[in-house]
């Protein structure tokens, strides 16, 4: 028996060697989507833009980012990752610079509407490209592991280091040149990501049908299987009501509980810094204990708690920073408990990858504007608290909703063979 060569920290880390300088590049890439995130909302309403106008704003935009990310993965399957990012990278940039050099200076609302929602096409192509990217080279024993890493890098920026970036330099440079900073920012990890990783495998097509059969079949999978159906549902639910409080909870936690715009964004750092950290806790757990249970118990169930805490604690306390601080970790802590979904969704389909992956996609793109949407419905006849409890309600439902992904050969599927939601252990090695 010959002994195996020891494998690299990266590999022992559940990292795709080949694809470490695109999680690099995709981490910078989202500290500069994330800039605005915690800001852009005041901002705009400073500028003289109702709440409800923003709230418009933000759904035209989650609209955009909607259709992209179902598109990532059929494109992805006729054109290969690569171009698929290629062509986000460059949508973000020119609409970010028609949004900052003609609609803000001119207050021209119908100019943002298609600046800005044009704009959210750009990082769905090139984040979700990449998850595409991730699932084809990564092993399934892994696969979990190696998805934590990119929501890892995903969160990473958006809002984390985004948020602490913009903390940082609107003191210095102010709310609009920090915009600016932005899209340096995205344009380096873009450029990062795309010239520095050599992959094979993400300048190939992933899928051998016509382009036809490609973007119906990523769509028509949410019925021929229902399980990828469902799963998209959870999906969208999963973010929800993160995009939801970018639109109202800077101007709740600011001019009603009491908090300044500096730290009501080290909130949102914190958030997320947590986050973050249990992207990767969850990852890896999935693959331990199954990916389903993780999502259900500690996604599903823990956000219906911590999205109420989140409003509920500060409300009562006032600008206790130290509580909330508490309270916002803990409901960053709980989103990151969907993850294993990244690598359940291809799972449920295993011989059309690609089309499960772009109805995932497509779950996480529809957040971003039924977030948005929800809040512009509702905070007029309900108020926040309403909305709160709406995000909830959401979050018990995918706790139920999650029950049904049952992989292929588990009991109570067509197969019926016993087997669980995680991905069996890595063969031993000779």
């Amino acid at each position: 028996m010959t002994n195996s060569p020891p494998r690299s920290l990266i590999t022992r880390l559940g990292i795709p060697p080949t694809l470490v300088w695109g999680y690099v590049g995709l981490l910078l890439f989202m500290v500069g989507d994330g800039v605005e995130s915690g800001y852009l909302s005041p901002y705009l309403t400073d500028q003289g833009f109702s709440e409800s106008r923003v709230a418009l704003l933000f759904t035209v935009y989650g609209i955009a980012a909607a259709l992209a990310a179902w598109l990532s993965g059929a494109l992805c399957d006729l054109w290969g990752p690569r171009r698929v990012m290629w062509a986000g990278l460059g949508v973000w940039a020119v609409f970010q610079l028609l949004f900052l050099a003609l609609a803000i200076p001119m207050s021209s609302y119908p100019l943002m509407l298609l600046a800005y929602g044009l704009r959210g096409l750009g990082y769905p192509l090139f984040a979700y490209g990449f998850l595409v990217w991730v699932a084809a080279v990564a092993p399934r024993a892994r696969l979990g592991t190696a998805m934590g890493w990119f929501w890892f890098a995903f969160t990473g920026g958006l809002p984390t280091l985004g948020s602490l970036v913009a903390g940082a330099l609107i003191p210095g440079i102010g709310s609009y040149a920090t915009l600016w900073a932005a899209l340096a920012l995205v344009a380096a990890g873009g450029l990062i990501a795309l010239l520095l990783v050599r992959d094979e495998r993400g300048g190939r097509r992933l899928a051998a049908a016509g382009p036809l059969d490609t973007l119906l079949g990523s769509i028509t999978i949410l019925w021929r299987n229902p399980r990828v159906g469902v799963g998209a549902v959870v999906r969208v639910i999963n973010t929800s009501s993160q995009f939801g409080f970018f639109v109202i909870m800077p101007i709740h936690f600011t001019r009603t509980v009491g908090f300044s715009l500096t730290q009501w964004l080290h909130l949102l750092s914190a958030m997320f810094a947590t986050n973050i950290f249990a992207n990767l806790l969850f990852g890896v757990l999935g693959d331990r204990i199954g990916w389903r249970r993780t999502i259900a118990w500690f996604g599903g169930a823990g956000c219906a708690v911590s999205t109420l805490l989140l409003f509920y604690v500060p409300n009562a306390a006032g600008a206790n920073f130290p509580l909330a601080l508490l309270v916002a970790a803990f409901y960053g802590a709980t989103l990151a408990g969907y993850v294993p979904i990244s690598a359940l969704m291809p799972s449920l389909e295993p011989h059309h990858k690609g089309q499960a992956l772009a109805a995932l996609n497509l779950g996480a793109g529809a957040s971003t504007f039924v977030g948005p949407a929800v809040v512009a419905a509702f905070v007029g006849p309900l108020g926040v608290a309403g909305v709160v409890w709406i995000f909830a309600g959401m979050y018990a439902v995918s706790c139920v909703l999650t029950l049904f992904l049952k992989l292929p050969g588990e009991p109570g599927t067509a197969d019926g063979a016993p087997q669980s939601d995680a991905p069996a252990a890595a063969p031993a090695p000779a």
